[in-house]
């Protein structure tokens, strides 16, 4: 009798721990972008994909204190949403900016990068190897919207370069549709592009300029960090996140998903 006793006292606390370590998990409602292949999307069977997600991921094996739920919603939907509180981050490929920063806690360790550079005319190969060699060709870049992240971004090249100067021209529209023709029709030297961005518009075979494929050339500058965007009360949570990131980081984990999801370790364009 005494020893079916001891058994279900046993059985009872570990239950009692059990449901205490479940009571003590936190639901964590992450939104994220559903069309921002490869950072943030939905596979063909509505689940959430992506670099970006799959880091989440790993951070969340990491923290048994939090359970992440993702949802797929427009950008505007994840940038209201999380500011509100509805969801505690956002994930959107998104690049630093003091708007941002006074509106979501931005962590320490990025989430991924964005590789940044140039498209020109593949006939001035021997002249533009780099984005100093470019400024001494002509500096003649495609105008940029000045609320776009890639104005500061050759604003902080032209600080840095004061007798090596990029003509940097704002435009009045986010996006010029034409950018490519513009560059080959000799208007402008270059395009300041995501590379991903002329991977898929120029080198893909189902490109909507891959017929200029051998008349276009680009060449990286640099790696944008872009961050997951915390509400601001989150900071713990934020805090969490650092740390399991340089987890990640340093047992190789974020360089195989770059891998998988890039074909390559984004991150080391990030130093340049």
């Amino acid at each position: 009798m005494k020893k079916d006793l001891k058994k279900i006292l046993a059985l009872t606390l570990v239950f009692a721990l059990a449901g205490s370590v479940f009571a003590k998990t936190r639901k964590i409602h992450v939104a994220h972008t559903i069309t921002n292949v490869p950072y943030d999307f939905l596979d063909e069977k509505g689940k959430a994909d992506g670099f970006e997600i799959a880091v989440l991921r790993a951070v969340d094996e990491l923290l048994p204190q939090y359970q992440f739920v993702f949802h797929g919603v427009s950008d505007e939907e994840l940038l209201i949403g999380t500011e509100s509180g509805k969801y505690q981050l956002g994930s959107k490929g998104a690049w630093y900016t003091e708007e941002r920063a006074k509106k979501f806690i931005i962590p320490s360790q990025p989430l991924a990068a964005s590789v940044i550079g140039i498209a020109f005319r593949a006939e001035n190969k021997d002249q533009i190897t780099d984005l100093e060699s470019f400024a001494r060709y002509s500096g003649k870049l495609i105008p940029i919207s000045p609320q776009s992240a890639q104005f500061s971004v050759i604003q902080d090249y032209n600080e840095k370069h004061q007798d090596n100067q990029i003509k940097l021209v704002p435009s009045d529209v986010f996006d010029i549709a034409d950018s490519y023709l513009w560059v080959l029709e000799g208007r402008y030297d270059a395009y300041f592009v995501l590379k991903l961005s002329f991977e898929k518009n120029v080198l893909n075979e189902k490109g909507p300029y891959h017929q200029f494929a051998d008349k276009l050339a680009y060449v990286p500058y640099k790696g944008i960090p872009t961050w997951p965007l915390f509400n601001k009360k989150e900071t713990q949570l934020a805090a969490d996140y650092d740390k399991a990131v340089q987890t990640l980081q340093e047992n190789g984990t974020i360089s195989e998903l770059s891998q998988k999801y890039f074909g390559e370790d984004v991150f080391t364009f990030v130093s340049k």
